[in-house]
């Protein structure tokens, strides 16, 4: 059963989503999540054992929808440049609404076990963005003097850097620095015409 069928469900998650993106996951209780999504204790332990289950909920929820999204993206038939830009703003409207709170405790402070989980997540996901860049350079829409490797070393790196307390203090938000990022990355693997 999705969230949206289940509206108890629905509402815990939409509910825990705005707080984390407000306050971070640390400052955030279950009884807080309860009383704002006005459900008990008893119904959040019906779906989640802990606070850590309900992140991770949230994580591969919001990542598969924009893994959705994306994929979308790179589907339709307009040029690979405009599925680059769609991409980043895809990227910065997941970004807009993140507090440096919700950043620091998903990228410096996380639980263990959260962290292992969305490095697994991050993982499959730049695996596929991977293989779609591969099959872009194979069309001559990326530069063909880029090695694959160095590709997907990058993707996977961006993460390293957005959490990079020097880079973080040049930018007035986490999103800001991930669109930076993205941007750089983008528009430096584009061949020139």
């Amino acid at each position: 059963m999705s969230d949206r069928e289940n509206p108890k469900l629905n509402q815990i998650v939409s509910t825990s989503k705005s707080l984390f993106w407000k306050f971070g996951i640390k400052r955030v209780s279950i009884e807080e999540i309860c009383q704002e999504a006005n459900v008990s204790k008893m119904t959040f332990y019906k779906y989640f054992s802990n606070k850590n289950e309900l992140v991770k909920h949230l994580l591969r929820k919001i990542t598969e929808d924009a893994l959705k999204d994306y994929n979308n993206i790179m589907n339709q038939e307009i040029p690979f440049k405009e599925k680059v830009k769609q991409s980043i703003q895809l990227k910065l409207d997941g970004t807009n609404e993140l507090s440096q709170e919700f950043y620091e405790d998903l990228h410096k402070n996380a639980d263990p076990e959260i962290m292992e989980f969305f490095n697994q997540i991050v993982h499959q996901n730049v695996q596929t963005i991977y293989k779609d860049y591969i099959n872009a350079q194979k069309k001559g829409d990326i530069r063909k003097d880029i090695k694959p490797e160095f590709i997907l070393y990058f993707l996977n790196h961006i993460y390293d850097m957005a959490r990079d307390e020097q880079l973080i203090k040049l930018y007035e938000s986490p999103g800001d620095l991930i669109m930076e990022l993205t941007n750089f990355f983008f528009h430096g693997i584009l061949p020139c015409k």
